[in-house]
């Protein structure tokens, strides 16, 4: 079933730490739309048994900006989802330090 593409997405790159307080506080949930999935990626601190100090991450922003757009658009089409909002670091990020936040709201936890 082809459902009409009514999803708030946003997507954020970014050199600057992942404010997760300050992003709940944007956070588009309200009238039947009460379930709020997240995910927090973090930089692992081994990779392949050796240690590292955290990872470079770089990005083609329009390419990356205009895949998300489809994940999103895709994601719109299949479920009655609300809000999908993804910040993703680039530059330098340190081991225990986010490296991507996701955050999904829609009407029921399945559908999130």
């Amino acid at each position: 079933m082809k459902r009409e593409l009514w999803m708030q997405s946003e997507v954020i790159l970014t050199h600057d730490p992942i404010d997760e307080v300050a992003l709940r506080a944007g956070r588009a949930a309200g009238t039947g739309n009460v379930a709020v999935i997240t995910f927090v990626g973090l930089v692992r601190d081994l990779e392949c048994g050796q240690g590292i100090e955290g990872l470079e991450y770089t990005a083609h922003e329009t390419m990356a900006r205009h895949q998300f757009g489809l994940l999103m658009a895709a994601a719109a089409g299949k479920w009655p989802v609300a809000s999908v909002r993804l910040v993703h670091r680039l530059g330098r990020v340190r081991n225990g330090e986010a490296s991507l936040w996701v955050e999904v709201v829609a009407p029921h936890r399945g559908e999130a």
